[in-house]
């Protein structure tokens, strides 16, 4: 059996962070479907996806993920330790997205050859608080709007929703895991954490969140781009957002909402975005965070790769 034993932060150093606790969770645990990795990384290098723009590379991933089956709940890996993790035989909503972000950026960073913990590092970069998992699952970013204010603070999204005309979403308030904290499997075994969820979740609660309509959507789509982040809104006051997903703009210019789809079961290149809006009562608009190139300022120590290999993307909208 093949054990990685890493910090959850060894494959991403940054400067003046200190060092985190070692976990030693068995790599088939943290990394499922190294096959399809592979021959994404074949179809990467085949079509030199390397070349195009970081939203134009995302897109290019999810279009290749393509059929991939919806499933949830891939990162409850264990009872205890979280970790970084990829699961390429089915992704939900969250983890189809950062998938195909964590690839796309993955091939700037260094030269190839390419390998899974050159993904999870992209990954723990994306999904974790300050781009750091220290072991435990307050670490994760749980909550869209929380993720998108994280990532924006280190300057890996650009957030356009107040850009693009957003409002303030009045009335609204986050609970949804402290109130369904037996839904999760770590907080099942860690009762103790449920209060520094709940602080988060107030921390939320307490920020202006923006969102941008349902009813104004189509009059913004041609200021959207490929690989967007696409965050539906939600109508229901305990919570912000529903689902997400990644503008696609097809051959005929169309924008249109690519996403691992419950309904269909798998990912699939849906309708038009403002059009797939209206399917739903619970959709009330959108949140749009453009992804950035991972910022010469981190310092990126992929496994195996010389430090003359380096290639680190400047960064850029």
């Amino acid at each position: 059996m093949r054990q990685v034993l890493w910090f959850c932060a060894a494959l991403l150093l940054f400067t003046g962070l200190p060092a985190l606790p070692a976990s030693s969770l068995p790599f088939r645990t943290v990394f499922q479907g190294e096959p399809i990795f592979n021959t994404l990384v074949a179809q990467a290098e085949r079509e030199n996806w390397r070349a195009l723009p970081l939203g134009e590379r995302t897109a290019a991933v999810g279009k290749a993920l393509l059929g991939r089956p919806y499933r949830n709940f891939t990162l409850e890996i264990d009872n205890y330790i979280e970790a970084p993790s990829v699961n390429l035989y089915g992704v939900d909503c969250w983890t189809f997205f950062e998938i195909s972000l964590g690839f796309a950026r993955m091939l700037a960073v260094k030269n190839p050859p390419y390998n899974p913990q050159d993904l999870l590092a992209m990954i723990e970069l994306d999904r974790y608080r300050g781009g750091h998992c220290n072991g435990m699952y307050t670490s994760r970013l749980h909550h869209l709007e929380d993720w998108m204010a994280d990532n924006q603070r280190r300057g890996l999204v650009t957030n356009l929703t107040r850009r693009l005309g957003g409002v303030p979403m009045r009335g609204h308030y986050e609970n949804e895991m402290s109130a369904t904290w037996r839904s999760s499997r770590y907080l099942r075994h860690n009762v103790a954490l449920v209060p520094e969820i709940r602080r988060i979740e107030a921390n939320i609660s307490a920020r202006t969140i923006y969102h941008i309509p349902k009813n104004r959507v189509a009059a913004i789509e041609p200021a959207l781009r490929d690989g967007d982040v696409i965050c539906i809104s939600s109508t229901y006051r305990s919570g912000f957002t529903e689902h997400v997903g990644l503008a696609y703009r097809d051959e005929r210019g169309v924008l249109r909402f690519m996403h691992a789809s419950k309904d269909a079961h798998q990912v699939i290149i849906d309708v038009p975005l403002h059009q797939y809006l209206y399917r739903y009562r619970k959709f009330a608009g959108i949140m749009v965070a453009r992804p950035r190139e991972v910022s010469g300022s981190v310092h990126v120590a992929m496994l195996g790769e010389r430090a003359g290999d380096q290639n680190p993307a400047l960064a850029g909208e």
